[in-house]
Protein backbone atom coordinates (compact mmCIF):
# COMPACT_ATOMS: atom_id res chain seq x y z
CA UNK A 1 0.00 0.00 0.00
CA UNK A 2 1.16 3.54 -0.74
CA UNK A 3 -0.27 6.68 0.85
CA UNK A 4 0.62 10.29 1.57
CA UNK A 5 0.60 10.04 5.37
CA UNK A 6 0.49 7.00 7.64
CA UNK A 7 -0.54 7.52 11.28
CA UNK A 8 0.14 4.72 13.75
CA UNK A 9 -2.45 5.07 16.51
CA UNK A 10 -6.02 6.36 16.75
CA UNK A 11 -6.30 8.12 20.08
CA UNK A 12 -7.01 11.85 20.14
CA UNK A 13 -3.54 12.70 18.80
CA UNK A 14 -3.73 10.41 15.77
CA UNK A 15 -7.35 11.26 14.94
CA UNK A 16 -6.93 15.02 15.32
CA UNK A 17 -3.73 15.01 13.26
CA UNK A 18 -5.62 13.26 10.44
CA UNK A 19 -8.51 15.74 10.63
CA UNK A 20 -6.13 18.71 10.47
CA UNK A 21 -4.60 17.43 7.22
CA UNK A 22 -6.23 18.54 3.94
CA UNK A 23 -8.85 16.37 2.26
CA UNK A 24 -6.80 16.03 -0.93
CA UNK A 25 -4.17 13.92 0.87
CA UNK A 26 -4.51 10.16 1.25
CA UNK A 27 -4.21 9.22 4.90
CA UNK A 28 -4.05 5.78 6.50
CA UNK A 29 -4.57 5.33 10.24
CA UNK A 30 -3.66 1.97 11.75
CA UNK A 31 -4.48 0.82 15.26
CA UNK A 32 -3.28 -2.21 17.19
CA UNK A 33 -6.74 -3.14 18.48
CA UNK A 34 -10.26 -1.90 17.85
CA UNK A 35 -10.54 1.84 17.21
CA UNK A 36 -12.37 2.58 20.48
CA UNK A 37 -9.71 0.86 22.58
CA UNK A 38 -7.32 3.76 22.98
CA UNK A 39 -6.38 5.31 26.31
CA UNK A 40 -7.91 8.57 25.10
CA UNK A 41 -11.33 6.95 25.59
CA UNK A 42 -10.43 6.28 29.24
CA UNK A 43 -9.56 9.87 30.22
CA UNK A 44 -11.99 10.85 32.95
CA UNK A 45 -11.23 14.25 34.44
CA UNK A 46 -11.24 16.80 31.64
CA UNK A 47 -9.21 19.11 29.45
CA UNK A 48 -7.52 22.33 30.54
CA UNK A 49 -8.17 25.63 28.81
CA UNK A 50 -6.96 29.20 29.24
CA UNK A 51 -10.07 30.88 30.63
CA UNK A 52 -8.81 34.43 30.08
CA UNK A 53 -5.56 36.37 29.88
CA UNK A 54 -5.54 36.84 33.65
CA UNK A 55 -5.24 33.07 34.09
CA UNK A 56 -2.16 32.70 31.86
CA UNK A 57 0.51 33.17 34.55
CA UNK A 58 -1.29 30.86 36.96
CA UNK A 59 -1.81 28.14 34.31
CA UNK A 60 1.84 28.39 33.22
CA UNK A 61 3.12 28.25 36.81
CA UNK A 62 0.90 25.31 37.76
CA UNK A 63 2.18 23.31 34.77
CA UNK A 64 5.81 24.17 35.50
CA UNK A 65 5.57 23.51 39.22
CA UNK A 66 3.89 20.14 38.74
CA UNK A 67 6.68 19.24 36.28
CA UNK A 68 9.37 20.22 38.82
CA UNK A 69 10.42 23.02 36.44
CA UNK A 70 11.95 20.49 34.03
CA UNK A 71 9.36 21.48 31.41
CA UNK A 72 10.19 23.16 28.11
CA UNK A 73 8.76 26.69 28.67
CA UNK A 74 8.26 27.25 24.92
CA UNK A 75 6.16 24.10 24.63
CA UNK A 76 4.11 25.03 27.69
CA UNK A 77 3.44 28.49 26.24
CA UNK A 78 2.37 27.01 22.89
CA UNK A 79 0.00 24.57 24.59
CA UNK A 80 -1.68 27.23 26.73
CA UNK A 81 -1.95 29.79 23.91
CA UNK A 82 -3.45 27.17 21.57
CA UNK A 83 -6.02 25.84 24.04
CA UNK A 84 -8.98 28.00 23.01
CA UNK A 85 -8.54 27.17 19.34
CA UNK A 86 -8.57 23.46 20.17
CA UNK A 87 -11.68 23.77 22.35
CA UNK A 88 -13.50 25.67 19.59
CA UNK A 89 -12.58 22.86 17.20
CA UNK A 90 -13.89 20.20 19.57
CA UNK A 91 -17.19 22.03 19.98
CA UNK A 92 -17.40 22.21 16.18
CA UNK A 93 -17.03 18.41 16.05
CA UNK A 94 -19.95 18.07 18.46
CA UNK A 95 -18.21 17.63 21.82
CA UNK A 96 -20.58 18.50 24.67
CA UNK A 97 -18.82 20.06 27.63
CA UNK A 98 -20.69 20.73 30.87
CA UNK A 99 -22.30 24.15 30.73
CA UNK A 100 -23.31 26.71 33.33
CA UNK A 101 -26.06 28.53 31.50
CA UNK A 102 -24.48 29.88 28.30
CA UNK A 103 -20.95 29.57 29.69
CA UNK A 104 -18.64 26.63 30.18
CA UNK A 105 -18.60 25.02 33.62
CA UNK A 106 -15.09 24.57 35.04
CA UNK A 107 -13.77 22.14 37.60
CA UNK A 108 -10.50 22.09 39.52
CA UNK A 109 -8.05 19.23 40.03
CA UNK A 110 -4.90 18.59 42.04
CA UNK A 111 -2.05 21.13 41.73
CA UNK A 112 -4.30 23.69 39.96
CA UNK A 113 -4.65 27.05 41.67
CA UNK A 114 -7.96 27.72 39.93
CA UNK A 115 -10.82 25.86 38.20
CA UNK A 116 -9.88 25.80 34.48
CA UNK A 117 -10.88 22.31 33.39
CA UNK A 118 -13.71 21.58 30.98
CA UNK A 119 -15.40 18.21 31.36
CA UNK A 120 -18.21 15.92 30.27
CA UNK A 121 -19.40 14.02 33.34
CA UNK A 122 -16.46 11.73 34.23
CA UNK A 123 -15.91 10.51 30.66
CA UNK A 124 -14.38 13.53 28.97
CA UNK A 125 -11.93 11.43 26.97
CA UNK A 126 -14.70 9.23 25.59
CA UNK A 127 -16.79 12.29 24.68
CA UNK A 128 -13.92 13.91 22.77
CA UNK A 129 -12.43 10.82 21.14
CA UNK A 130 -15.74 9.35 19.98
CA UNK A 131 -16.63 12.57 18.14
CA UNK A 132 -13.19 12.76 16.50
CA UNK A 133 -13.44 9.10 15.47
CA UNK A 134 -16.88 9.73 13.99
CA UNK A 135 -15.49 12.67 11.99
CA UNK A 136 -12.57 10.57 10.72
CA UNK A 137 -14.91 7.80 9.53
CA UNK A 138 -16.80 10.37 7.43
CA UNK A 139 -13.67 11.47 5.56
CA UNK A 140 -13.33 9.65 2.22
CA UNK A 141 -9.59 10.42 2.12
CA UNK A 142 -8.90 8.62 5.41
CA UNK A 143 -8.62 4.83 5.65
CA UNK A 144 -8.81 3.33 9.15
CA UNK A 145 -7.29 -0.13 9.62
CA UNK A 146 -7.99 -1.91 12.90
CA UNK A 147 -6.19 -4.88 14.50
CA UNK A 148 -2.98 -4.02 12.67
CA UNK A 149 0.21 -3.82 14.70
CA UNK A 150 3.27 -1.84 13.62
CA UNK A 151 6.37 -4.02 14.01
CA UNK A 152 8.93 -2.05 12.00
CA UNK A 153 9.48 1.06 9.88
CA UNK A 154 10.72 1.39 6.33
CA UNK A 155 13.77 3.64 6.40
CA UNK A 156 17.05 4.41 4.67
CA UNK A 157 19.66 7.08 5.40
CA UNK A 158 17.70 8.30 8.43
CA UNK A 159 14.60 8.94 6.31
CA UNK A 160 11.31 7.23 7.17
CA UNK A 161 9.27 5.91 4.25
CA UNK A 162 6.43 4.17 6.10
CA UNK A 163 5.83 1.17 8.30
CA UNK A 164 5.60 -2.61 8.30
CA UNK A 165 2.68 -4.06 10.18
CA UNK A 166 1.06 -7.31 11.12
CA UNK A 167 -2.58 -8.36 10.96
CA UNK A 168 -3.97 -10.61 13.66
CA UNK A 169 -4.56 -13.26 11.02
CA UNK A 170 -0.81 -13.56 10.48
CA UNK A 171 -0.05 -11.58 7.33
CA UNK A 172 2.62 -8.86 7.19
CA UNK A 173 2.22 -5.77 5.03
CA UNK A 174 4.29 -2.73 4.10
CA UNK A 175 2.59 0.65 3.99
CA UNK A 176 4.73 3.21 2.15
CA UNK A 177 4.13 6.85 3.01
CA UNK A 178 5.63 10.24 2.26
CA UNK A 179 5.30 11.06 5.96
CA UNK A 180 4.83 8.89 9.04
CA UNK A 181 3.31 9.90 12.40
CA UNK A 182 3.77 7.85 15.56
CA UNK A 183 0.73 8.23 17.84
CA UNK A 184 0.92 4.88 19.61
CA UNK A 185 0.17 6.05 23.15
CA UNK A 186 1.74 5.07 26.45
CA UNK A 187 3.59 2.15 27.98
CA UNK A 188 1.14 0.81 30.58
CA UNK A 189 1.16 -2.68 29.09
CA UNK A 190 4.74 -3.06 30.34
CA UNK A 191 3.57 -2.77 33.98
CA UNK A 192 1.71 -5.20 36.22
CA UNK A 193 -0.57 -2.45 37.59
CA UNK A 194 -1.63 0.27 35.16
CA UNK A 195 -4.70 2.27 34.16
CA UNK A 196 -3.70 1.78 30.50
CA UNK A 197 -4.92 -0.80 28.01
CA UNK A 198 -2.68 -3.86 28.06
CA UNK A 199 -1.80 -3.61 24.35
CA UNK A 200 0.00 -0.26 24.86
CA UNK A 201 3.56 -1.53 25.10
CA UNK A 202 5.78 1.27 23.80
CA UNK A 203 6.16 -0.08 20.27
CA UNK A 204 7.27 3.30 18.91
CA UNK A 205 9.97 3.52 21.59
CA UNK A 206 11.29 0.10 20.64
CA UNK A 207 11.61 1.21 17.01
CA UNK A 208 13.26 4.46 18.09
CA UNK A 209 15.83 2.43 20.05
CA UNK A 210 16.36 0.13 17.08
CA UNK A 211 17.07 2.97 14.64
CA UNK A 212 18.78 5.50 16.91
CA UNK A 213 15.91 8.00 16.92
CA UNK A 214 16.39 10.46 19.79
CA UNK A 215 14.52 9.75 23.03
CA UNK A 216 14.10 11.95 26.09
CA UNK A 217 13.28 11.35 29.78
CA UNK A 218 12.07 7.78 29.24
CA UNK A 219 12.26 7.11 32.98
CA UNK A 220 9.71 9.87 33.70
CA UNK A 221 6.71 7.67 34.41
CA UNK A 222 3.71 8.98 36.32
CA UNK A 223 2.01 6.95 39.03
CA UNK A 224 -1.61 8.01 39.57
CA UNK A 225 -2.46 8.20 43.28
CA UNK A 226 -5.97 6.77 43.14
CA UNK A 227 -7.14 3.65 41.36
CA UNK A 228 -9.76 1.31 42.77
CA UNK A 229 -8.07 -1.43 44.76
CA UNK A 230 -8.95 -4.97 43.70
CA UNK A 231 -7.34 -8.38 43.76
CA UNK A 232 -8.48 -8.97 40.18
CA UNK A 233 -5.95 -8.96 37.35
CA UNK A 234 -6.06 -6.57 34.40
CA UNK A 235 -6.33 -2.83 33.86
CA UNK A 236 -6.79 -0.72 36.99
CA UNK A 237 -9.92 1.43 37.19
CA UNK A 238 -9.04 5.09 37.62
CA UNK A 239 -10.66 7.25 40.28
CA UNK A 240 -10.32 10.65 38.65
CA UNK A 241 -8.27 13.46 40.14
CA UNK A 242 -11.36 15.65 39.85
CA UNK A 243 -13.01 13.60 42.61
CA UNK A 244 -10.38 15.00 44.99
CA UNK A 245 -10.71 18.37 43.29
CA UNK A 246 -14.37 18.40 44.29
CA UNK A 247 -13.59 17.62 47.94
CA UNK A 248 -12.82 13.89 48.42
CA UNK A 249 -10.13 13.16 51.02
CA UNK A 250 -7.66 10.32 51.62
CA UNK A 251 -7.76 8.41 54.91
CA UNK A 252 -5.66 5.70 56.51
CA UNK A 253 -7.08 2.60 58.21
CA UNK A 254 -7.77 4.63 61.37
CA UNK A 255 -9.86 7.15 59.42
CA UNK A 256 -7.15 9.81 59.68
CA UNK A 257 -6.32 12.22 56.86
CA UNK A 258 -2.59 12.07 56.07
CA UNK A 259 -1.93 14.27 52.99
CA UNK A 260 -3.15 17.35 51.14
CA UNK A 261 -5.05 15.67 48.28
CA UNK A 262 -4.53 18.60 45.90
CA UNK A 263 -0.74 18.40 45.79
CA UNK A 264 0.89 17.20 42.52
CA UNK A 265 0.29 13.54 41.70
CA UNK A 266 3.77 12.26 42.45
CA UNK A 267 3.73 13.79 45.94
CA UNK A 268 0.28 12.36 46.75
CA UNK A 269 1.23 8.93 45.38
CA UNK A 270 4.42 8.87 47.47
CA UNK A 271 2.44 9.85 50.57
CA UNK A 272 0.06 6.93 49.95
CA UNK A 273 2.95 4.50 49.50
CA UNK A 274 4.46 5.71 52.77
CA UNK A 275 1.16 5.30 54.63
CA UNK A 276 0.66 1.80 53.21
CA UNK A 277 4.21 0.87 54.26
CA UNK A 278 3.66 2.30 57.75
CA UNK A 279 0.41 0.36 58.20
CA UNK A 280 1.41 -2.77 56.29
CA UNK A 281 -1.71 -2.40 54.14
CA UNK A 282 -2.54 -2.95 50.46
CA UNK A 283 -4.46 0.29 50.06
CA UNK A 284 -5.75 3.46 51.70
CA UNK A 285 -9.29 4.88 51.69
CA UNK A 286 -10.92 7.65 49.68
CA UNK A 287 -13.93 9.36 51.28
CA UNK A 288 -16.40 11.35 49.15
CA UNK A 289 -18.45 12.32 52.19
CA UNK A 290 -17.90 16.05 51.57
CA UNK A 291 -19.40 15.86 48.06
CA UNK A 292 -23.23 16.02 47.83
CA UNK A 293 -24.84 12.79 46.58
CA UNK A 294 -26.52 14.55 43.68
CA UNK A 295 -23.18 15.97 42.51
CA UNK A 296 -21.49 12.56 42.72
CA UNK A 297 -24.15 10.95 40.52
CA UNK A 298 -24.20 13.85 38.03
CA UNK A 299 -20.47 14.62 37.77
CA UNK A 300 -19.10 11.10 38.31
CA UNK A 301 -21.74 8.66 37.00
CA UNK A 302 -19.24 6.25 35.46
CA UNK A 303 -17.17 6.05 38.67
CA UNK A 304 -20.34 5.73 40.76
CA UNK A 305 -21.74 2.82 38.73
CA UNK A 306 -18.41 1.01 38.40
CA UNK A 307 -17.77 1.16 42.16
CA UNK A 308 -21.34 0.01 42.77
CA UNK A 309 -20.68 -3.04 40.58
CA UNK A 310 -17.60 -3.75 42.70
CA UNK A 311 -19.65 -3.57 45.90
CA UNK A 312 -18.98 0.02 47.00
CA UNK A 313 -21.56 2.81 47.21
CA UNK A 314 -19.39 5.95 47.05
CA UNK A 315 -22.31 8.11 48.22
CA UNK A 316 -22.33 6.22 51.54
CA UNK A 317 -18.90 4.72 52.15
CA UNK A 318 -15.19 5.17 51.54
CA UNK A 319 -13.54 3.13 48.81
CA UNK A 320 -10.14 1.38 48.82
CA UNK A 321 -7.61 3.03 46.49
CA UNK A 322 -4.03 2.34 45.51
CA UNK A 323 -1.55 4.06 43.14
CA UNK A 324 -0.88 2.56 39.69
CA UNK A 325 1.14 3.43 36.58
CA UNK A 326 -0.84 5.97 34.61
CA UNK A 327 1.09 8.21 32.24
CA UNK A 328 4.39 8.52 30.39
CA UNK A 329 5.99 11.99 30.38
CA UNK A 330 9.06 10.90 28.40
CA UNK A 331 9.19 9.45 24.92
CA UNK A 332 10.46 10.14 21.45
CA UNK A 333 12.13 13.52 21.47
CA UNK A 334 10.39 16.04 19.22
CA UNK A 335 10.60 19.77 18.59
CA UNK A 336 7.65 22.13 18.94
CA UNK A 337 6.40 21.02 15.50
CA UNK A 338 6.41 17.36 16.65
CA UNK A 339 9.33 16.42 14.36
CA UNK A 340 11.62 13.59 15.45
CA UNK A 341 15.34 13.27 14.70
CA UNK A 342 14.49 11.05 11.70
CA UNK A 343 13.42 12.85 8.54
CA UNK A 344 9.76 12.53 7.49
CA UNK A 345 8.88 11.06 10.90
CA UNK A 346 6.72 12.81 13.51
CA UNK A 347 5.54 11.73 16.96
CA UNK A 348 2.49 13.05 18.83
CA UNK A 349 0.55 12.27 21.98
CA UNK A 350 1.85 10.22 24.87
CA UNK A 351 4.55 8.49 22.84
CA UNK A 352 6.23 11.86 22.15
CA UNK A 353 8.20 14.13 24.46
CA UNK A 354 8.01 17.82 23.60
CA UNK A 355 8.78 18.88 27.16
CA UNK A 356 5.34 20.17 28.17
CA UNK A 357 4.98 17.90 31.18
CA UNK A 358 8.49 17.97 32.61
CA UNK A 359 9.01 15.32 35.27
CA UNK A 360 5.36 15.07 36.33
CA UNK A 361 2.22 15.88 34.33
CA UNK A 362 -0.32 18.39 35.62
CA UNK A 363 -3.82 16.89 35.74
CA UNK A 364 -5.91 17.31 32.55
CA UNK A 365 -3.03 18.62 30.44
CA UNK A 366 -2.71 15.34 28.54
CA UNK A 367 -5.66 15.67 26.17
CA UNK A 368 -4.81 19.32 25.50
CA UNK A 369 -1.12 18.69 24.85
CA UNK A 370 -1.92 15.77 22.51
CA UNK A 371 -4.36 17.81 20.46
CA UNK A 372 -2.24 20.96 20.24
CA UNK A 373 0.90 19.21 19.04
CA UNK A 374 -0.97 16.82 16.74
CA UNK A 375 -2.31 19.89 14.92
CA UNK A 376 1.19 21.35 14.74
CA UNK A 377 2.50 18.12 13.21
CA UNK A 378 -0.19 18.23 10.53
CA UNK A 379 0.58 21.87 9.80
CA UNK A 380 4.33 21.25 9.53
CA UNK A 381 3.84 18.26 7.24
CA UNK A 382 1.78 20.33 4.84
CA UNK A 383 4.11 23.34 4.95
CA UNK A 384 7.00 21.11 3.89
CA UNK A 385 5.20 18.44 1.86
CA UNK A 386 7.16 16.74 -0.90
CA UNK A 387 6.85 13.26 -2.36
CA UNK A 388 9.44 10.70 -1.30
CA UNK A 389 11.37 8.21 -3.43
CA UNK A 390 10.21 4.74 -2.46
CA UNK A 391 12.33 1.60 -2.71
CA UNK A 392 11.62 -2.12 -2.63
CA UNK A 393 12.06 -4.04 0.63
CA UNK A 394 11.84 -7.61 1.83
CA UNK A 395 9.55 -8.15 4.80
CA UNK A 396 10.93 -10.26 7.63
CA UNK A 397 8.15 -12.64 8.61
CA UNK A 398 9.60 -13.89 11.88
CA UNK A 399 7.12 -14.74 14.60
CA UNK A 400 5.04 -11.74 15.68
CA UNK A 401 5.02 -12.68 19.36
CA UNK A 402 8.81 -12.92 19.42
CA UNK A 403 9.13 -9.45 17.91
CA UNK A 404 6.71 -7.96 20.44
CA UNK A 405 8.30 -9.64 23.45
CA UNK A 406 11.75 -8.51 22.34
CA UNK A 407 10.51 -4.95 21.85
CA UNK A 408 8.92 -4.93 25.31
CA UNK A 409 12.14 -6.06 26.94
CA UNK A 410 14.15 -3.55 24.92
CA UNK A 411 12.00 -0.69 26.22
CA UNK A 412 12.05 -1.92 29.83
CA UNK A 413 15.84 -2.30 29.73
CA UNK A 414 16.24 1.23 28.32
CA UNK A 415 13.97 2.71 31.00
CA UNK A 416 15.87 0.93 33.77
CA UNK A 417 19.21 2.05 32.34
CA UNK A 418 18.04 5.68 32.19
CA UNK A 419 16.65 5.49 35.72
CA UNK A 420 19.93 4.06 37.08
CA UNK A 421 21.97 6.75 35.33
CA UNK A 422 19.91 9.47 37.08
CA UNK A 423 20.17 7.78 40.45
Amino acid sequence: MKTDIIIAGCGVAGLYCALKLPKDKKIVIITKDEAHKSDSFLAQGGICVLKDEEDYNSFFEDTMRAGHYENNPDSVDIMIRSSNSVINDLVHYGVNFEMNGNDFAYTREGAHQKPRILFHEDETGKEITSHLLEAVKKRSNITLIENFTMVDIICRNNICHGIIGHYKNGSYNAIYANYTVFATGGIGGLFTHSTNYRHLTGDSLALALKYGIDLEHIDYIQIHPTTLYTSKKGRRFLISESVRGEGAILLNSKGERFVNELLPRDIVANAIFEEMKKEGSNHVWLSLEAIPQEKIKKHFPNIYHHCLEEGYDITRESIPVVPAQHYFMGGIKVNTESKTSMQRLYAVGETACNGVHGKNRLASNSLLESLVFAARAANDIMENFTCADFFEIEINTENYQEIQERYKQTVLNAIEKEKNSHE
